[in-house]
């Protein structure tokens, strides 16, 4: 079977949900397959009544807003298209891509995310200024996690 072709059964495989893809041609084949690791859940433990009735409540004023909420209201919010590693410049010694009080057009690099030994520059989906960047240096970031509000 061509190299060709087992790199593109390799990039079949990789783009989809399959976790395991065997081709016969022939006399040959080719079984491709990838691990996905499970995560296991910590056992669950309940806690006595008794105990739980000597726990005070925790309770945070209503009239209080966490900051996340506050800079989703001051602004459009910019959200991570991905999952990996958030960096505000292209490497270690270089300027930011932005930084708090600078105008930005749709379409400026905001940051890069590093997602499987790629970096994928973000780039901004609003016109305006960058009030806040809601996410540090080297932060790890979900799929939809807020990174900046743009004014």
């Amino acid at each position: 079977m061509d190299i060709r072709k087992i790199k593109k059964l390799i990039e079949l495989l990789e783009s989809s949900s399959l976790t395991e893809l065997e081709i016969h041609e022939g006399e040959e084949s080719v079984k491709l397959s990838r691990h996905i690791q499970n995560t296991v859940a910590a056992p669950f433990h309940a806690v006595p009544q008794a105990v739980a009735a000597q726990v005070a409540p925790v309770t945070a004023p209503i009239a209080e807003k966490s900051e996340a909420v506050v800079s989703v209201e001051d602004g459009n919010t910019q959200r991570s298209p991905m999952v990996g590693t958030f960096y505000t410049a292209s490497s270690p010694d270089a300027e930011p891509f932005v930084k708090v009080g600078q105008k930005v057009k749709e379409g400026d690099t905001l940051c890069v995310v590093e997602a499987m030994k790629m970096f994928n520059q973000i780039e901004s989906e609003f016109s305006g200024t960058v009030t806040k960047i809601l996410v540090e240096n080297g932060q790890p970031i979900e799929f939809d996690e807020p990174l900046f509000v743009i004014s």
